[in-house]
């Protein structure tokens, strides 16, 4: 069973063809595939539907459409004229989308000396195979043919590229299913993908997911365009060793989902770095600031430049609680109640007081995250 990233349990915002496609290759792939979905690419976020890496296949992108043979009205290789709820729209070719797509990510693997040929016809080039494809989900590959003449096809989207409903069914052999999908590749290589390249594949397509890397723009401007019409990316120096989460990590990180969650786990297992994958999503996504929290000084310190790290600072505030609630008395003028508790007692309950009589702010923050709170 493959490895599907996020967890398609955790994905609401799935089309039911995606679902579909989804679940066939969880379920026809063997446990050496790595599966991601909805992941963006490139400087204008280009999001490919399916990512799949093989060590030994390489790595290919697929378009998935929902589309019905009757509301298709004409194809070209750049535009596909569709009938909508909306009334009648032109879109991109999904070949042409996925193509793009694809070329986005490769021109930026190419730029890593230990993902290229050293010598030989194809120097220079990645040192694995790649492919793209498109999968129509209620359209299946008789009435494809029947709507489409051959040599339309071969102009439009070749019959190799494409996976029709009937070939992705729940009873699919899944050699049969993989044949399809490798049939999308132009060219094999013998050399098996290793560890180190594979990590070194996912620091370059996956930003978030590295460690103790400073977060950059990978496909930031610069000048000229190149094959799938992206503006290429600075240079930038990549390390000889990377550093990534592990896929189980990863895949916790990417499937946590909405609402409140708790992470256990021994240490080095990896919490903070989910921590700070959490906030790096979540900064995308909200206006309002993202609190930090942890229980002393010094992991306050660390937490605050791992978060510089990821270029988020500005939008998530990284504190220890007591410092925290210090800030908060004298932002908002907020009296420290008396007694003969310690100090950082009284701080806390002279927060919780403030907050119950309306002089400190409610909902202040998009969302919280606690390091650590089973010392809390």
């Amino acid at each position: 069973m493959a490895t599907v990233i996020p967890s398609l349990s955790t994905i609401r915002k799935m089309t039911p063809g995606e679902r579909r496609l989804g679940q066939r290759l969880e379920s026809l792939l063997e446990d050496d595939y790595t599966v991601w979905y909805d992941i963006p690419v490139g400087r204008k976020q280009r999001y490919p539907d399916f990512i799949i890496l093989h060590p030994g296949r390489g790595l290919l992108f697929l378009e998935v459409k929902d589309w019905k043979l009757d509301t298709l009205k004409s194809i070209t290789s750049q535009s596909v004229e569709l009938d909508t709820h909306s009334g009648r729209q032109t879109v991109s070719n999904p070949l042409e989308q996925v193509r793009q797509c694809a070329y986005v990510a490769i021109n930026q693997l190419q730029r890593d000396q230990q993902l290229v040929r050293k010598e030989g016809r194809f120097k220079g080039r990645l040192s694995f195979p790649y492919g793209y494809g498109v999968v129509f989900p209620n359209i299946t590959r008789k009435q494809w043919n029947e709507a489409v003449p051959e040599l339309v096809q071969e102009r439009v989207l070749p019959a190799h590229r494409l996976i029709c409903r009937d070939e992705m069914t729940t009873t699919a052999d899944p050699e049969a299913f993989q044949a399809r999908l490798w049939s999308m590749f132009e060219y094999t290589f013998g050399d098996k993908l290793t560890l180190p390249q594979i990590d070194r594949i996912r620091w370059q397509l996956f930003p978030e997911v590295r460690i103790n890397a400073p977060q950059q723009d990978l496909f930031a401007d610069d000048d000229g365009d190149n094959e799938a019409g992206e503006r290429p990316a600075r240079q930038e120096i990549i390390p000889d060793i990377v550093r990534v989460m592990d896929l189980q990590q990863e895949q916790l990180a990417k499937s946590m989902g909405d609402g409140h969650r708790v992470i256990h786990g021994v240490a080095g297992s990896g919490k903070t770095l989910i921590l700070g994958y959490r906030c790096l999503h979540l900064a995308r996504a909200v206006s309002k600031p993202i609190l930090v929290l942890c229980f002393n000084i010094t992991l306050a310190a660390r937490l605050r430049s791992f978060i510089a790290e990821k270029g988020i600072e500005e939008k998530v505030r990284v504190h220890h609680f007591h410092e925290w609630c210090g800030q908060q008395l004298k932002t908002y003028h907020a009296d420290l109640i008396p007694g003969t508790a310690p100090y950082w007692e009284r701080e806390v309950e002279s927060v919780i007081q403030g907050v119950d009589k309306g002089q400190i702010p409610r909902a202040q923050y998009s969302a919280v995250m606690i390091d650590e709170g089973h010392d809390f």
